[in-house]
């Protein structure tokens, strides 16, 4: 009896604790309640603003139009009459392209706490056939929280293992995942071995047996070498017209073996970073690195390849108790003084993206030329990303993808007022907001505010 009653307990226990887990589940990963815009229908005008090109000169007193998605003119001055045009008065405001962040895993996350809102992670060390984009969640509440601080265009990541999958570009409204995506096959998510045996900073060192760490750094590049050499001479025989069956995780590797399509490598630590450029120069692979941490270390070697660096945020902790507190804060000053290509990301996860912005504004307050350091979250992210052609500046021929805010985006307290993205004006509401306005009104009826 006492064995049944022990059993019910934990059966009892274990429904109430799997409906729990649903619940937060459900609730966690509920549809965003943003419409996503309609295509371009007619002209748009913005005129009487700032706008900052970001490429070029800043125009004072200036308009941009944009039509079917695209900027068509830029000018000082009073927009030439356009039949039919929606001209928006932006008298006081500033017009800047949206901001691109460069390393997320937006779309993929909703919540750390719920394991089936993680949909990053593939099973397995090696997983290059794993496309991010089709497992993003267009309906993401993260989204909406992103794009209302500027953020447009995202680069979104898988995770886990040694090769990952391959990542994809996306613009932050849309219906379904087609909708959103800008590059579906945008590179490949390769996370460098670690190299340094003790690992961790500061005072959490992870301390590891030697020659342990030593035989397991060399099972996982030999691993690294063993697909790439068969995913190599498979694409050559594939090349060549033999007669192969296919093979979905080598075919996912062609343009990657070939030096076609680039190779996002996770390093951080010096040893990382150079084991990855020589393994990279041997095979003549493009790679660029992501995570940099001690990438200031390194800059003749990334510099002399040209590899570029999307620094995986600045808001840590400094790397040893000897080095100095601003350490990171002047890791993109470093870079940019010694002539290497690089961008910022946020470094924060999915649900932090929104202060990528603010990053940036770290780096100017630590050295870096204010221009720069908006060039570092727009243009420059656009060109390592490899849609510098279409994304990061105001141009004409460009994607009309910009914001209209109240003063500087580096400033916490600027307002994004407009946003478009492919010339449709998004809905820059989101949860955020919607729970800002449902406890004022508490505190509205309680007579504690006016």
């Amino acid at each position: 009896m006492r064995g049944i009653h022990t059993m019910k307990a934990c059966s009892i226990a274990t429904i109430a604790g799997a409906t729990l887990a649903m619940t937060i589940a459900q609730s966690s990963y509920g549809q965003s309640r943003q419409i996503p815009a309609p295509v371009q229908s007619k002209t748009v005008i913005i005129h009487d603003a700032t706008i900052h090109t970001v490429s070029g000169k800043t125009i004072a007193n200036g308009y941009v139009s944009f039509a079917n998605g695209v900027i068509t003119d830029i000018g000082e001055g009073q927009p030439p009459q356009t039949d039919g045009a929606i001209l928006r008065d932006a008298a006081g405001l500033h017009v800047y392209p949206g901001l691109i962040a460069a390393d997320t895993n937006l779309g993929l996350t909703e919540t750390g706490a719920v394991d089936v809102t993680h949909d990053f992670d593939e099973f397995g060390n090696f997983t290059p056939e794993a496309r991010a984009v089709i497992a993003i969640n267009p309906d993401s509440e993260l989204l909406p929280v992103a794009r209302a601080n500027g953020i447009l265009t995202a680069l979104t990541n898988p995770s886990g293992g040694l090769v990952s999958g391959r990542c994809s570009i996306i613009r932050l409204d849309g219906w379904t995942w087609e909708d959103l995506a800008i590059n579906d096959n945008a590179g490949l998510v390769v996370n460098w071995p670690r190299t340094d045996p003790f690992g961790g900073r500061r005072f959490f060192r992870r301390r590891s047996n030697p020659e342990d760490f030593k035989k397991q750094l060399e099972k996982n590049l030999l691993e690294i070498e063993k697909l790439f050499d068969e995913s190599l001479a498979y694409a050559q025989a594939k090349e060549a017209d033999a007669e192969l069956e296919t093979d979905l995780r080598f075919e996912a590797m062609r343009p990657f073996v070939l030096g076609e399509k680039s190779i996002f490598v996770h390093a951080s630590s010096t040893g990382q970073i150079e084991s990855a450029v020589a393994w990279a120069q041997r095979r003549g692979l493009k790679i660029i690195i992501v995570g940099g941490t001690q990438a200031d270390r390194v800059t003749s070697l990334l510099v002399e390849y040209d590899i570029p660096v999307i620094i995986g945020g600045l808001h840590r902790l400094p790397g040893a108790r000897h080095a100095d507190y601003d350490e990171a804060f002047k890791l993109p000053l470093n870079l940019h003084e010694a002539g290497v290509r690089f961008c910022l990301a946020s470094g924060a996860g999915a649900a932090h993206e929104r202060n990528l912005n603010h990053v940036a504004a770290t780096s100017a307050a630590y050295g870096l030329d204010r221009d720069v350091a908006l060039k570092s979250v727009t243009l420059y992210a656009a060109e390592i990303l490899g849609i510098g052609e279409t994304h990061g500046s105001i141009e004409t021929g460009k994607a009309a993808t910009l914001i209209v805010t109240s003063g500087d985006p580096l400033e916490i307290t600027t307002d994004v007022i407009l946003a478009f993205i492919d010339g449709r004006e998004i809905d820059l509401g989101n949860r955020h907001k919607a729970l800002y306005e449902k406890y004022r009104e508490k505190y509205r009826q309680l007579g504690l505010i006016d």
